[in-house]
């Protein structure tokens, strides 16, 4: 469940950064480019914020 969640909202913030980059301001690439560094990391260390908050959420993996 944890890893769908996971995937949901990494698809979604890139999304939505890159909407507000085409219709606000360009500079909301660089969180576009945040999310995608953070996926490469967390395939390299298998260690991803986002799961962490989710896990103190309660969401189990």
């Amino acid at each position: 469940m944890m890893n769908r969640i996971l995937r949901g909202m990494a698809g979604f913030f890139v999304l939505l950064s890159l909407l507000l980059a085409v219709y606000m301001n360009k500079n909301w690439l660089w969180f576009t480019a945040f999310v995608g560094a953070n996926l490469l990391q967390s395939a390299f260390t298998d260690w991803c914020p986002a799961m962490w908050i989710l896990g103190k959420l309660g969401v189990k993996p």
